[in-house]
C-alpha cells in the first residue's frame, strides 16, 4: 500500500451515510492507514445500517447536526481532517423550504468553519457542485454562499494552523437523488422523462470523487477551489444509452434548472491553474502566496470550463460500464 496523507491521521466526514460518505470509507479504509474514521451525521438508521457494512474498528460513529455548534465542538476534538459532506441538495424541495436550505449549507457551513478553527483541525475539504457556479436555484447559491465562507475561513483563522479548501465538481453516477438511478428504476416502464433534447451535464464517479478530496486534502495551501477535469453528455444521450428501447417524453426544463452546466466561469480562469488532472482556483487574499501552484499552467484569456463546450464527452460504452459498476 503506497503512502497516503491520511495515514495515522484521524478524519472526520459530515454526512457520512450519503453516497459519498459510504464510499470515502471504502476507499480510506484500502487504501490508507487512518488512525481513525468518523461518521458524523444525523440519521442514526443510516448510521447503524452502516455498522453493519462497515465492521473495521476504526471506524467511529456520531450521532449530530451540522446545525448543532456545539455538538461540531465536540466532535471536532482531536481530529485532524474533516471531510465536509453533509448538505440538503434536492432542488425542487429546497425551493419550497428555503429556510431549511440556509440553515444547514450556509449556517451549517459556518458552524464546520468556526468549530475547526476553534479545535485545532489542521485541514477541512468541502464538496460544492456546479450549481454553486452563476446560481439559477437556492440550492446553488447556498451552496455559492458556502464556498465563499470556507474560503473566507481562511482569514478568520488567523495564524492558526486551520486551512479551508473547496471541491467543485458535476453530477455523480450513480448518487442518491440523481438521474441515472431514476431512470434505471422507470425503464421497466417503457418510458423516460428527459426536460430538453439540448441538455448537458458534466459526469464524475464515485471513485474519481473521492480521488479528488483526498487529492486536496494533501496537497491544498488552503483558499482553493479544485475542479476536476471529467466528461460531459447530454442528459438525453445519457438515456438513450442506458434505455434505447424506451420511449422519451420531453417535459420541459423545470424551475431552477439549466440547460448546461459551469464549472469554472471566464472571472474565474484569470486567477487559476491548469494542475493536470484538476483544475486550481487561487484566492483574491493579499496575503496569499501567489508562488503557490506556479507549477501548473496559467489558463488562456476567456477560458470557460461549460458542459456544452467540454472538449470531452462521455461515449455510451463508458457510461454504461459505469452504470454496471453500480449493481
Amino acid at each position: 500500500m503506497a503512502e497516503s496523507y491520511l495515514d495515522g491521521k484521524v478524519v472526520l466526514v459530515t454526512g457520512a451515510t450519503g453516497s459519498f460518505g459510504n464510499h470515502f470509507l471504502t476507499r480510506v479504509l484500502k487504501d490508507s492507514k487512518p488512525q481513525k474514521v468518523i461518521v458524523f451525521s444525523r440519521d442514526e438508521l443510516k448510521q447503524s445500517q452502516m455498522q453493519e457494512r462497515f465492521t473495521d474498528p476504526r471506524i467511529r460513529y456520531q450521532i449530530g447536526d451540522i446545525r448543532d455548534l456545539s455538538r461540531l465542538q465536540r466532535a471536532f476534538q482531536g481530529v485532524d481532517v474533516v471531510v465536509h459532506a453533509a448538505a440538503l441538495k434536492q432542488v425542487v424541495p429546497l425551493e419550497y423550504n428555503p429556510f431549511e436550505a440556509v440553515q444547514t449549507n450556509v449556517i451549517g457551513a459556518e458552524n464546520i468553519i468556526n468549530a475547526a478553527i476553534d479545535q485545532g483541525v489542521s485541514r477541512v475539504v468541502a464538496l460544492s457542485t456546479d450549481k454553486a457556479v452563476n446560481p439559477v436555484n437556492l440550492y446553488g447559491a447556498t451552496k455559492l454562499c458556502a464556498e465563499k465562507l470556507f474560503i473566507a475561513g481562511n482569514s478568520y483563522a488567523g495564524g492558526k494552523k486551520t486551512r479551508f479548501s473547496v471541491v467543485r465538481y458535476g453530477n455523480v453516477v450513480g448518487s442518491r437523488g440523481s438521474v441515472i438511478p431514476l431512470f434505471l428504476k422507470l425503464k421497466k416502464n417503457g418510458v423516460l422523462p428527459i426536460t430538453d433534447e439540448r441538455m448537458t451535464r458534466f459526469w464524475i464517479t464515485l471513485d474519481q470523487g473521492v480521488d479528488l478530496v483526498t487529492w486536496a486534502a494533501a496537497n491544498m495551501h488552503g483558499g482553493e477551489i479544485f475542479v476536476p477535469k471529467i466528461p460531459s453528455m447530454r442528459v438525453s444521450d445519457v438515456a438513450r444509452a442506458m434505455a434505447p428501447e424506451c420511449k422519451i417524453n420531453f417535459v420541459g426544463i423545470r424551475p431552477g434548472e439549466k440547460l448546461h452546466e459551469v464549472l469554472l466561469t471566464e472571472d474565474e480562469a484569470s486567477r487559476s491553474m491548469d494542475a493536470g488532472e484538476y483544475f486550481v482556483i487561487k484566492p483574491l487574499f493579499q496575503w496569499w502566496d501567489q508562488s503557490n501552484w506556479n507549477g501548473g499552467k496559467k489558463l488562456p484569456d476567456n477560458f470557460r470550463y461549460a458542459s456544452d463546450t467540454n472538449d470531452r464527452w462521455l461515449k455510451n460504452d463508458e457510461l454504461n460500464a459505469m452504470v454496471k459498476s453500480l449493481a
